[in-house]
């Protein structure tokens, strides 16, 4: 693994630390739905605070177009109040005279959020004075974003360039578990894919089979495989233009001496809908009208064989339609399975992904994983070996 600054490099004590992070989080009704990024976040704060730097928070909020009140951090920044236990103050813009008065009137210890960089359309730019006036701010600059990472803008790469660079906490932990799930991985690696669509991961497949010894390939985009190789799949959700794609990754796994594991038998239904009647039938009988909706026992069979066989487990994207049961039968138990292997130390699994976290959440498993990267684009940029713009600008 790249070497990173970290918080254990830098004495932040008096020290103004832009320190970004993600505070991108779910609302409902004016107040934050679901708390996790903020909690994720919340030891990289204390521990600048505690140890008498000032923590001044830079972060986005949606996609605004300019200075809108419905994206403002305001309500988050309450909310991170509550999640740490201390005061968060708050300053309504992240430049200029209103930011730079803000700063000025902390204490060592303080903590001010900023308001949403994303207001200024610089930020998306990594436009050159707009990071001067974000460096004026700071002495340091701590990154703990790595769900930001992938994009090279002002307060998540740009600042690197004008500061000292530190990775916070979150980010640390972040790069040490993926450092342990692809880039230095205990072997024999496992991936298992999920998700609809082959054409959103065409360059993860074609990365994974040169970085791991088994792929197995799951939910909607299975049938694209197994329809490359003449299996009748019905009215299954499946890219049949993307056939091709498949069969050259088919070769690309043969020629790295990567195993890809499909499913061998599907539980069909006849209509997209929960609780629709199912029925498991193997490969060669799969009905003209039916639709694939989730692995079968048999394909779960394989699939726990092959996690019991290896050392390390990367995972993105569910099974079956695990939206709806009782479709989410397979990812439920395959992901139960490596949470058991995880506890008993025979196992290293990460997984990522918005769709993935929620399906270990639902398993209730989520907890029992070596690391659940809550990055979406950023993880999955990640594990198609594309450099992070934000990861980048910490190396030393």
């Amino acid at each position: 693994m790249p070497n990173f600054h970290t918080l254990d490099d830098v004495d932040v004590n008096g020290k103004r630390v832009l320190l970004r992070v993600d505070l991108n989080v779910p609302m409902e009704n004016g107040r934050v739905s679901d708390a996790t990024r903020l909690e994720r976040i919340a030891p990289t704060i204390t521990e600048i605070s505690d140890k008498g730097g000032k923590v001044i928070l830079l972060a986005h909020f949606g996609r605004p177009k300019g200075r809108d009140p419905k994206q403002s951090l305001k309500p988050v920044a309450a909310a991170l109040a509550e999640v740490i236990n201390r005061p968060v103050a708050f300053a309504d813009d992240c430049i200029g005279e209103i930011a730079e008065n803000a700063v000025a009137a902390m204490r060592d210890g303080d903590i001010l959020c900023l308001e949403n960089t994303r207001f200024h359309k610089e930020e998306e730019k990594n436009d050159p004075a707009f990071v001067a006036e974000l460096a004026k701010l700071g002495d340091i600059w701590v990154n703990d974003a790595f769900s930001a990472a992938h994009r090279a803008h002002a307060s998540t790469e740009g600042l690197g360039h004008k500061l000292p660079a530190y990775a916070g906490r979150t980010m640390q932990a972040e790069l040490d578990a993926l450092g342990k799930a692809l880039e230095a991985p205990k072997k024999p690696v496992i991936a298992i894919i999920g998700g609809a669509k082959v054409s959103t991961k065409i360059d993860l497949l074609q990365n994974l089979v040169s970085k791991v010894d088994a792929l197995v390939i799951g939910g909607g985009m299975a049938n694209t495989f197994l329809h490359a190789q003449g299996v009748g799949i019905g009215k299954s959700l499946a890219e049949k233009d993307l056939a091709a794609t498949a069969l050259r990754i088919f070769e690309k796994a043969a020629a790295a001496n990567c195993a890809i594991i499909l499913p061998v038998d599907a539980v069909v239904a006849f209509h997209f809908a929960a609780n629709s009647p199912s029925h498991a039938y193997g490969l060669d009988a799969i009905p003209a009208d039916g639709m694939i909706l989730d692995v079968g026992p048999q394909s779960i069979e394989r699939i726990h064989a092959a996690i019991d066989d290896a050392a390390t487990l990367v995972w993105n994207g569910p099974l079956g339609a695990f939206e709806m049961t009782p479709f989410d039968h397979g990812t439920m138990v395959a992901a139960r399975h490596a949470a058991e292997r995880t506890k008993a130390k025979k196992l290293i699994a990460v997984a990522g992904g918005g769709d993935t976290v929620a399906a270990l959440n639902q398993a209730g498993v989520a907890d029992d994983f070596s690391y659940v990267s809550t990055a979406g684009g950023a993880f999955l940029e990640w594990m198609e070996g594309k450099p992070l713009p934000g990861v980048e600008v910490l190396k030393v």
